[in-house]
């Protein structure tokens, strides 16, 4: 069985104190965008994760995707080993939900595997990672708590997003810790009239990591205000970073905005909301 993972972008994240378990409340709205890595599983010989091209996956039978395959397997209470394949196009370490997006397709291709039901899933998703819960959803959400609450909304796109991510790598917990240190400074708002007409009437996009993101990296900051020259127009933050977004009218529009991103950007992609967070395939005669 294979699906399709997909990243997200923050719509505005609004952060608080850090709490007695070490976590930090968040406020935000979550969107899936249509931006994926794909992931295969299968019963196998032997517990194995790699990539599609045969190499060992990033942090072997650690990564994201196969704890979660194994929750789901333990929660079945099967042995049968286990295959897992992950062919990554989400940039790492950028803010962009890549690893939990993967995490959340696992949970549900292994779901189908061994006959778990969605609600057990959703369960079994907080244990894995704080976005991980939004990612088996996807779609709009207002994401709460530490990232276990997730209050869907109804769709709302008419625009398409260009993003651009750095070449900076940010750690999610160093950006909370910084945040720590600065004294839990707020995210810069950003004026409604500049943002798509389904999003008036929302919160600010205002990222309350961001200060803290370039506190640790100030090249973030020469970044965000390159592109904004370029693109004419604000650019946000997404999580934790580095990756940076601003919103077009259309593909066309977001495509033409990405081509002329700064030299050196680790990815630059044009993608249009998408309403989950990953998409179960039918069966494949290729690997394409």
């Amino acid at each position: 069985m294979r699906a399709d993972a997909f990243a997200k972008i923050n719509l505005g994240l609004r952060v608080g104190s850090r709490r007695e378990d070490g976590y930090h409340p968040v406020h935000g709205f979550f969107q899936s965008i249509g931006w994926s890595d794909r992931i295969w599983l299968e019963f196998c010989d032997e517990d194995v994760a790699e990539t599609d091209s045969g190499d060992e996956i990033l942090a072997g039978l650690g990564n994201f995707a196969w704890r979660a395959a194994v929750a789901v397997r333990d929660a079945a209470g099967s042995d049968r080993a286990m295959g897992l394949r992950l062919r990554k196009e989400i940039p790492v370490a950028a803010g962009l939900g890549g690893g939990s997006a993967d995490a959340a397709a696992a949970l549900g291709l292994a779901g189908l595997l061994f006959g778990v039901p969605s609600s057990d899933l959703e369960n079994l998703a907080a244990g894995i990672g704080s976005d991980v819960p939004f990612c088996l959803r996807g779609g709009l959400a207002l994401v709460e708590g530490r990232g276990e609450i997730v209050h869907p909304r109804r769709p709302a796109g008419g625009y398409t997003v260009g993003i651009v991510v750095p070449p900076i790598e940010l750690a999610t917990p160093a950006v909370f810790d910084r945040w720590d240190e600065l004294g839990e400074p707020r995210g810069r708002e950003i004026a409604a009239s500049t943002l798509p007409p389904s999003r008036r009437g929302e919160e600010s996009p205002a990222n309350d990591l961001y200060p803290a993101a370039v506190s640790l990296s100030p090249a973030l900051d020469d970044w965000r205000a390159e592109i904004e020259e370029r693109w004419s127009r604000p650019v946000h933050m997404s999580g934790s970073g580095p990756a940076l977004y601003g919103f077009f009218v259309d593909r066309d529009e977001a495509v033409e905005a990405v081509a002329i991103a700064p030299v050196g950007a680790r990815a630059a992609h044009a993608a249009e909301p998408v309403w989950q967070g990953w998409s179960a395939l039918g069966d494949e005669t290729t690997d394409e």
